[in-house]
């Protein structure tokens, strides 16, 4: 009989330590769903008091810009990370799937109350908005409750998906997300990936415009591969918009008119929420061609990740991007962290209100992206418009980036990446 060899000693250990892997969050990830509780808890209790509990009308940008940010800082980063072998039992554990549909019924409650108390003559204008963007901010986490039910094979998935999108009426990021944005993710084609230099208030028109024609594109296509017409009951982008339809228009039949600026806004809103995470995600990242011209296979390097672990539970890990890229059927649950991947200083929460503020973000940004490139400048998703300026702008830390990753080249490869830098920079400083 062989003996093994440490390695191999050390891998059976891991193998056996797995096997009885328990999630140490498996309840922790009831805050997902206890999310629109909260606000149907706050709005409730302002209703019941509203000139004392005034403030519970802003409990949703409280909890999204604030509350949640201060406990990343707080608590930190995740430190449990599923093993491979743990993802199968984890994927067939359904527990997990009934916390995300549970998410629907309080979000639908909310959003119904809501409509209500910003409807009332009595309530002020400020506690309006405040309501208005409070259940905006739960209707835009609900857009990521959409996210992880849409990428579910089977139709009642499908369909609950689009019923937590249409309070938003954001429908038709069910088809985009899947078949656009998994498919163009990380370069300059995705209306969903944001370039370096490009603010966020440049961006969310080019997004939400590219993404509803490319819904449209890839909605015709599939239909005609099956002989119809985009006029057909089939299509999932007239199922989206009329499920959206009948709810903007049930609610206004109950609430009256008066409701109608409380859901234009909330959707409005909660729809603004996940164009800034898709912002942050990819931020400059970029696939780079072969030499045949086609784009390479999507890696953990293109997507920016985050372990803050309470941000994690109400996104349902949605900051383990680079996983999620890589198996977009795989759940939330059997998510991993990857080390190596591009990390943000801090929780897509706390990436928020920094996106708003383009100086911000560049100063946050930039230098990350192009430390990632190791002073690449030609490999980054750059603003086409503002190319040479950035070039201009990034020349000296660009060559010293390049010039030090040069040096751990072998020899005779190191003069030529600083050479091919520093050109790019002057021939930008020039174009400016």
């Amino acid at each position: 009989m062989n003996a093994k060899t440490p390695d191999e000693l050390l891998q059976q250990a891991n193998d056996a330590g797995s096997k009885n892997w328990q999630d140490p969050k498996r309840y922790m990830w009831l805050l997902g769903p206890a999310l629109p509780v909260i606000g149907l808890t706050a709005l409730g209790a302002y209703a019941v008091a509203p000139k004392k509990l005034r403030a519970l009308a802003w409990t949703g940008p409280l909890l999204i810009h604030a509350i949640i940010p201060a406990l990343d800082r707080m608590i930190g980063e995740d430190q449990s990370n599923p093993p491979a072998s743990a993802v199968e039992g984890l994927e067939n554990d359904k527990y997990y799937s009934r916390i995300v549909k549970a998410f629907i019924p309080s979000q639908y409650a909310m959003t119904f109350l809501g409509a209500w108390l910003a409807s009332r003559k009595s309530t002020p204008l400020a506690d309006s908005i405040g309501i208005t963007l409070t259940v905006g901010a739960i209707n835009g986490v609900g857009i990521n409750t959409a996210h992880e039910l849409g990428h579910k094979h089977d139709r009642a998935s499908r369909l609950l998906a689009m019923a937590a999108l249409a309070p938003t009426g954001y429908t038709h990021f069910a088809v985009e997300h899947n078949f656009g944005h998994h498919k163009r993710v990380a370069t300059p084609e995705d209306p969903a990936s944001s370039r370096m230099g490009e603010s966020f208030w440049k961006f969310l028109p080019r997004t939400v415009v590219g993404g509803i024609k490319s819904a449209v594109k890839i909605e015709k296509e599939r239909l005609a591969r099956k002989g119809k017409g985009f006029w057909t009951t089939e299509n999932e982008l007239l199922q989206g918009w009329a499920m959206s339809a009948a709810f903007f228009g049930a609610t206004a039949a109950v609430c009256g008119r008066r409701s109608i600026p409380f859901l234009v806004g909330q959707a409005a809103y909660g729809a603004s929420l996940l164009e800034v995470i898709n912002y942050v995600e990819h931020y400059g990242l970029k696939r780079q061609k072969d030499e045949s011209g086609k784009y390479e296979r999507t890696q953990p390097e293109h997507s920016w990740n985050s372990n803050h672990i309470v941000t994690n539970l109400f996104l349902y890990q949605l900051q383990r991007h680079s996983d999620h890229h890589a198996h977009p059927s795989r759940s939330f649950q059997a998510l991993r962290h990857f080390e190596k991947a591009p990390q943000l200083p801090g929780g897509y929460a706390s990436m928020l209100l920094p996106a708003y503020f383009p100086s911000w973000w560049y100063k946050i940004m930039d230098q990350r992206v192009i430390e990632h490139y190791k002073g690449d400048l030609e490999r980054i998703n750059m603003d086409p418009e503002r190319r040479a300026e950035i070039e201009a702008q990034y020349e000296e830390l660009a060559a010293r980036l390049a010039a030090e990753h040069a040096g751990s080249l072998p020899e005779g490869q190191a003069e030529a990446p600083v050479a091919t830098t520093k050109a790019r920079a002057r021939s930008g400083k020039s174009a400016a």
